[in-house]
């Protein structure tokens, strides 16, 4: 038999059948358990992949939505369709930018699961949240909330198909899915679930730990002076453990200077209101307001449900530009024992009136304040304002001010330097997988900017925290060091450490189990011209959740911007064709227009924490931003290349730091057992190839992306009836892969595909491209054809009305089972 891969005996399907159909590999959570078992992140999903419908420009140029040139698949009566898929799986997250942000020439957005409508409304009300739960925010986010995009990131499984269509041309937007074996454990999603658990815990994003409480949960504490080119150990667990929270405080790290914030103000007569979180065991709580300064004399009554609580006073005014907090401690006898308090500003007197951009909420518990709580009002967060109980009369402005702390140079200097320099190294089981820049690792490798995520925080105020809720398991033992190659000295460095025994992961950390370790992969350097950066390269099995990126331009001059536009690249388990192609590096990150010209924002899974310009450490123009996936984590199971490009032809210099999150084992969880070249006749009859209605060709092309570099010539065929071979494969496996290299050159190539006589489902491609025409695509086959079975009969016939079925290559690479 003649192939360029591993090649299996072509003996007769095994006859003995399990008692039950064998399951598939795991695909992971599916529906709203992604949200509710991150406790279980560390467990792989060899059995799901996860890929994305984008606007991306076909022709590898910057036409990515702007002229909306790609960005619809097909137009029906309906309208513009952006995603189409057969099968079983999951739609994971939507995202869409035009007009600066504003969704309102999209018209209605329609999603249809299993032939049925499960969203038919406006775009602009469903990213508002006017429909209700589940799309709430933050479940969905406008353009405000997410600084120029607009995100929905329900996650809507289906049975058998899904297609989302927009009334009209959206221009720019990614639909990105995850794609099952099968559909078992699958139930199509239902919006009339409001999934109100899941809405309260990631209202809490960057505040508390989402995932559920670890039982026997203890924390250890450690506070070291730590010098210059030295380590200092924090914690020693034994295992099998995981653990659940890691929290750092230096006392010399000092927020940066420069802060962008939106903010309303009102008038006499009028108050404002809201609602915070504390923690009910607290001997106290804090707030911290930021008002601007520069109205004197503002005078406004502080009250707690209902009752006085304080008074803010701001004193004369000071010059215009200039930042400066102010704490109000509120006692105990207001707050003990209490989740939820109400607060209320009453309107006293002022020059001009009672502004407010930001409270910060801490509780003091066992004698350590700790942030509970955080409005970030204004104009640009409706989604926060209205999750708060945020209301406001005689209002009298709103708006925002880009002012400045005022901060000693050398302090920040030191600040900055100890944020990039030392390094968080955590060792599991003896391998050290986390050895990452201090700063970087939660969230903001460009200083101590505030940042929340649904894992991850930075508390900006004085004395904050730097806090993580990775699970991280362990079978042996864990280690977690700080190591300072900061240049400067570190004191009173305080580390706390949250861990449970876990019995369970032992087995799952063993060789061959379903559990990877964290890692954290970083690394930074100067881009190079013409090559994608790359964020992780990694071989084994794994689960890559997302990324914090630290971008500094080099671009003297004109846009200096520009290398924001460089879409992301994701290749996985050795396909040619990239399964994530983008359309830019602040789409990426799921905001829009670079960050609408700097402005910060933050949600559970993603943020522009950090924007520096011409200062504060910055030459010319600097951003640093994060990404966590959840259900569009991209699982692999034998090799992960996630790139993304810095400017339009990855021209633009720039010197760039990653942190990649991910969870992985060494071994290879897939490999191939056998290959048919379709334009090679000893082949051909090696595997029992017939074709009807075939053509047979030459094509010479290239592919998208930069996986395969370089035009391809090869042999190619097209057929307009059925396709029949035979493939070895190993018995002992957990499903299989069908991998196909053909001429995406017409577009909705539709084939029922057929194993040992059974249909195993419908493979569908609505993707074309008449530049990059060589695409490699795959389809799952599901462990009931697969088990026990050393070869398989593939028939694939292709839909009537459908272009022809292209075919140069098959590819089979089965599941390991171990």
């Amino acid at each position: 038999m003649t192939a360029l891969g591993v090649v299996g005996s072509r003996t007769p399907p095994a006859t003995a059948q399990p008692d039950r159909p064998p399951s598939s590999a795991s695909v992971g959570p599916i529906g709203w358990d992604v949200y509710r078992s991150l406790d279980a992140m560390a467990a792989l999903r060899p059995g799901a992949q996860s890929k994305q419908f984008s606007s991306f420009d076909r022709t590898g140029g910057n036409e990515d939505g702007f002229g909306g040139v790609y960005s619809c698949l097909r137009i029906t009566a309906e309208g513009c369709v952006i995603a189409e898929k057969t099968g079983a799986g999951e739609i994971e997250s939507m995202w869409f930018t035009r007009d600066y942000g504003n969704m309102v020439n999209n018209g209605k957005l329609k999603v249809e699961l299993d032939g049925r409508a499960v969203l038919d409304s406006s775009l602009q009300d469903i990213v508002d949240g006017r429909l209700g739960a589940p799309f709430v925010w933050p479940l969905v986010g406008n353009g405000d909330d997410t600084s120029g995009g607009s995100v929905i990131k329900v996650p809507m499984p289906y049975q058998r198909s899904m297609r989302v269509t927009v009334q009209h041309n959206p221009l720019f937007y990614h639909v990105t899915y995850r794609e099952f074996p099968d559909a078992a454990g699958v139930r199509t999603f239902d919006p009339r679930d409001r999934a109100l658990d899941v809405v309260d815990r990631l209202r809490g994003f960057g505040i508390r730990d989402p995932k559920p409480a670890a039982s026997r949960a203890r924390t250890s504490s450690g506070t070291a002076d730590i010098a210059d080119g030295g380590t200092a150990k924090f914690a020693s667990l034994g295992g099998p453990g995981t653990i659940s929270q890691l929290r750092v405080t230096l006392p010399q790290l000092i927020s940066e200077p420069r802060v962008r914030d939106d903010g309303r103000a009102f008038g006499a007569g009028g108050h404002s209101s809201f609602r915070v979180a504390i923690d009910p065991a607290n001997t106290g709580v804090r707030l911290t307001r930021r008002p601007d300064p520069a109205i004197g004399h503002q005078v406004a009554d502080v009250s707690v449900d209902g009752k006085p609580a304080g008074r803010w006073t701001t004193g004369a005014p000071t010059p215009r530009g200039v930042w400066a907090d102010q704490v109000l401690d509120l006692p105990a006898s207001l707050t003990a024992g209490k989740s939820v308090l109400t607060i209320a500003n009453t309107f006293v007197s002022s020059d001009l009136d009672i502004n407010e951009f930001r409270y910060d909420v801490h509780s003091r518990v066992d004698g350590k304040w700790r942030r509970t709580d955080v409005l970030d009002l204004g104009p640009q967060h409706p989604g926060e304002e209205k999750a708060h109980g945020y209301q406001l009369t005689m209002q009298s402005w709103n708006g925002f001010q880009i002012y400045r702390y005022q901060r000693d140079p050398a302090k920040l200097a030191a600040s900055q330097a100890v944020l990039s320099g030392a390094r968080l190294r955590i060792t599991f089981d003896g391998k050290t997988t986390v050895d990452s820049p201090l700063g970087e690792f939660f969230g903001s490798g460009l200083g101590k900017f505030d940042g929340r995520t649904m894992l991850s925080s930075i508390d900006a105020t004085d004395g904050g925290a730097l806090t993580a809720w990775w699970p991280m398991p362990y079978r042996q033992g864990a280690v977690v060091e700080l190591v300072n190659q900061s240049g400067q000295p570190i004191t009173q460095a305080t580390v706390e450490v949250t861990a449970a025994p876990t019995p369970a992961v032992d087995a799952g950390l063993r060789p061959g189990g379903g559990l990877g370790y964290f890692t954290a992969t970083s690394h930074k350097g100067l881009t190079q011209n013409g090559a994608d950066w790359t964020i992780l390269q990694a071989a084994g099995r794994g689960v890559f959740y997302g990324v914090t990126q630290s971008m500094t331009g080099l671009i003297t001059s004109g846009n200096r911007r520009d290398y924001l536009e460089g879409d992301e690249r994701v290749y996985v388990d050795g396909v040619g064709s990239p399964q994530w192609h983008g359309t830019g590096t602040e789409d990426f990150f799921e905001s829009g227009w670079y960050f609408r010209d700097g402005t910060n924002f933050a949600m559970p899974l993603t943020g522009n924490p950090a924007y520096k310009l011409d200062g504060d450490g910055c030459r010319y123009d600097c951003t640093g931003a994060v990404r966590l996936m959840a259900g569009d984590a991209v699982p692999f199971s034998s090799a992960l290349t996630f790139g993304i490009e810095h400017g339009p032809a990855n021209n633009e210099p720039a010197e760039y730091s990653t942190t990649a999150y991910w969870y992985g084992q060494p071994d290879a969880g897939m490999r191939q057992t056998d290959l048919v070249d379709a334009g090679n006749d000893t082949s051909r009859d090696d595997h029992d190839y017939t074709a009807e209605g075939e053509t047979r060709g030459t094509l010479t092309s290239t592919f998208e992306g930069t996986q395969v570099q370089g035009p391809v010539a090869r042999a190619s065929t097209a057929s307009t009836g059925a396709v029949s071979f035979t493939m070895a494969l190993d018995p002992r496996n957990a499903g299989a892969r069908l991998l196909r290299i053909g001429d995406q050159n017409a577009a909705y190539q539709q084939a029922a595909v057929y194993v040992d006589g059974r249909q195993v489902g419908t493979w569908t491609q609505p993707l074309g491209n008449t530049t990059h025409r060589w695409l490699e695509d795959t389809f799952a086959l599901p462990a009931s054809v697969t088990v026990g079975r050393s070869s398989i009969d593939v028939r694939i016939v292709p839909t009537k009305g459908a272009p022809a079925w292209s075919a140069a290559q098959y590819r089979l690479e089965v599941l390991s089972s171990f």
